[in-house]
């Protein structure tokens, strides 16, 4: 057919040159010159019919009638079941379509590409699917090919789609929202502030809720039960949620330190199991800090929106206490007891870690420190040496495998300074654990150890140090602490804090002045950090690969040749971010031969998290980082930008509420 268009063509365009020399002939005057070519002309014309009838007689010589093939039964039963069939050649030209596609007006697709009917056959062709969904105009229809065949089968499916899409406008979503502060400031403040707090930041919840078709019910005086549908839910979520940034907004001006935490919980036909997610995502969400929402829908990973300010402390010496004894016995429970941190332990890590273990050898159990497993910071490492015996012959550090080998049934594992079982210097002992106690400072992450049976997690704590600064002194006896335990600890906390620039608040230093009274010289201490010249080559070296992103966010792109430990890379970040009107910091450089890293810091405006875990990484609001294998430094770096570009967008504040 191809063949016969191609001859039909070539007729034409002669046509149109004849015609043009016959008119050239009749304007110059040369009548009798012109007749033979008018003769010429007409023959050529009828040619030129005879030509295109034939080719339209073949065609339709091929498009058999479906109840020709199938029988009458057969195409009677696929009109009813508004099935189609397209036929094509091996150039995907359709050849011929049912009357089924006939009769909806798409005659014309005969002889053009078969895809021209919707896009998404192109998969099909591809061999990605074997069935795709496309939209024609009014009508949704599901298109499927058998193996290689040249055939397709057209199926309308608009009732489905449209039934489906009312579904899930419909399906259910459950919601919780939580003011966060609320009780402390009903404890502390007068009656005319909790009188304002609740005129201008309480009622306005309700009105929201109201004004979207919400069912809302307060369950406590901080906390409101929440039922609404997917559209509802879709119509806030393209709002930004903006009755977060509303009661944010209107807490500063009268001066109470109140946010809102909200979660929603979708995807299930089970209120029972939408119950149980909505209150895990609550908690998830105050976990990380507060002042943002936790969706999750079925079983995909939550998503978060929001976070723009940094966690506010919430722990009181109460609940310090109760910790303490809830720890306590769970160690006194125990028969041994093995402390994991993460991989590259850094000061945090091991001063929490060293903590742990004098804690439990308090209550008389044998305890392991795994740290052989995973490797330790340079620093950590150093510092190690540094102090040596006096820390060797205090505690027992030992590998993953030996402590698989050592654990019993009733031992307690202890994750100190992560939460995700995937950052473990210990994973498959954490994995094979019954008794699993864990205590973080860093922002909860959708990947949480299995069923813990304490979780002591603080996101507004600057360290884990400080947090096992404020348990000992909270036991019922003297905890044996050295110098050279108290000084990592103490250098944890420097370390997290960038020198008590970042996460520092009065409990910070009253664990300080604790750690002094146990032995820490902090001007000895501090020479554990100072960098020789090698380090200081490298850190010029970020400095010099630095480049602006935007006005406050700078970038540094360190080349994949070179090979940088994370501490300098930290520490790289600390120096950009020490720059006039900058907020937020990146390094990218390799690690080494398979991974690449990225080392964020913000002062508190930008949220390095939110970024990092959209890369998959994880952290604070203030620090973060993620690491990837198998790419280079260049290629993270324009993931980065495209992270950085959509977190701008969605946390851009500049548009108003519609409250206000």
């Amino acid at each position: 057919m191809k063949y016969f268009d191609g001859i039909r063509m070539q007729v034409v365009v002669l046509l149109v040159l004849e015609a043009v020399a016959l008119i050239l002939l009749l304007a110059v005057g040369l009548i009798d010159a012109a007749v033979p070519l008018i003769i010429i002309f007409l023959v050529n014309a009828i040619f030129v019919a005879w030509i295109i009838n034939s080719i339209q007689n073949a065609r339709e010589n091929e498009a058999v009638n479906i109840s020709e093939i199938l029988g009458s039964e057969a195409g009677g039963a696929f009109s009813f079941g508004k099935v189609g069939i397209i036929t094509y050649n091996e150039q995907f030209e359709v050849l011929w379509i049912s009357n089924f596609l006939m009769d909806r007006g798409y005659r014309s697709l005969i002889g053009k590409k078969v895809t021209t009917f919707v896009p998404e056959i192109e998969e099909l062709l591809q061999g990605g699917q074997d069935t795709v969904v496309g939209r024609k105009k009014e009508f949704t229809y599901e298109i499927s090919r058998k193996g290689q065949e040249h055939v397709l089968f057209v199926r309308d499916i608009s009732k489905y789609s449209d039934l489906k899409e009312t579904y899930k406008k419909e399906s259910l979503v459950l919601g919780l929202v939580h003011m966060d502060n609320y009780q402390d400031m009903q404890a502390f403040e007068d009656e005319t502030t909790i009188t304002n707090v609740n005129l201008n930041l309480r009622q306005p919840i309700v009105d929201w809720a109201n004004k979207h078709g919400i069912c809302i019910r307060r369950l406590r005086s901080d906390r409101f039960f929440m039922v609404l549908d997917e559209e509802i839910y879709e119509h806030i979520l393209g709002e930004k949620f903006d009755i977060i940034n509303y009661v944010r907004t209107k807490a500063a001006e009268i001066d109470v330190n109140i946010t809102l935490s909200m979660a929603f919980a979708r995807g299930s036909e089970k209120l029972s199991e939408l119950d149980g997610k909505v209150n895990d995502l609550l908690e998830l969400a105050q976990s990380r800090g507060g002042d943002q929402v936790a969706s999750q829908l079925n079983d995909a990973d939550v998503k978060y929106y929001g976070g723009k300010s940094e966690a506010k402390s919430t722990r009181s010496r109460v609940r310090v206490r109760v910790m303490a004894q809830a720890i306590k016995e769970v160690m006194q429970d125990s028969e041994q007891i093995f402390i994991t941190g993460h991989k590259e332990m850094d000061f945090d890590c091991m001063g929490s870690n060293l903590a742990l273990s004098r804690l439990a050898q308090f209550y008389k159990k044998k305890t392991y420190i795994v740290s052989q497993s995973g490797g330790i910071e340079k620093h950590t490492k150093e510092a190690m040496v540094y102090f040596g015996s006096s820390l060797e012959n205090r505690h027992t550090f030992i590998t993953q495998e030996e402590a698989l080998r050592l654990r019993k049934k009733n031992d307690l594992v202890i994750v100190s300074d992560y939460h995700n079982p995937a950052q473990s210097n210990a994973q498959e002992l954490v994995e094979k654990a019954d008794r699993i106690l864990v205590i973080d400072h860093h922002r909860r992450g959708p990947d949480f150890v299995k069923k813990p049976l304490i979780v002591y997690l603080e996101s507004s704590a600057s360290s884990t140090c400080e947090l096992m600064t404020e348990l000992i002194a909270y036991q019922p006896g003297k905890v044996d602490i050295n110098d050279a335990e108290a000084s990592i600890m103490y250098l944890g906390i420097v370390i997290d804090t960038n020198h008590f620039q970042m996460r520092t608040g009065f409990r910070t230093f009253e664990a300080c002045a604790q750690l002094k009274k146990w032995g820490v010289d902090p001007m000895q201490v501090e020479t554990l950090l100072k960098e020789d010249y090698t380090e200081f080559e490298e850190k010029i070296n970020v400095l010099k690969y630095a480049k602006k992103y935007n006005d406050n966010i700078l970038i540094s792109c360190v080349e994949d040749s070179r090979i940088m430990t994370r501490s300098l890379m930290s520490i790289g970040a600390d120096e950009l971010l020490a720059i006039k009107n900058i907020e937020a910091a990146f390094v990218v450089a390799r690690i080494n031969e398979n991974q690449v890293a990225i080392s964020a810091r913000s002062k508190g405006v930008v949220n390095v998290q939110v970024i990092m875990e959209d890369m998959k990484g994880g952290g604070h609001f203030t620090a973060a980082a993620v690491q990837r294998e198998g790419m280079t430094s260049e290629a993270l770096c324009d993931e980065l930008k495209d992270a950085i570009r959509n977190y701008l967008n969605q946390e851009d504040t500049s548009y108003e509420s519609n409250l206000t």
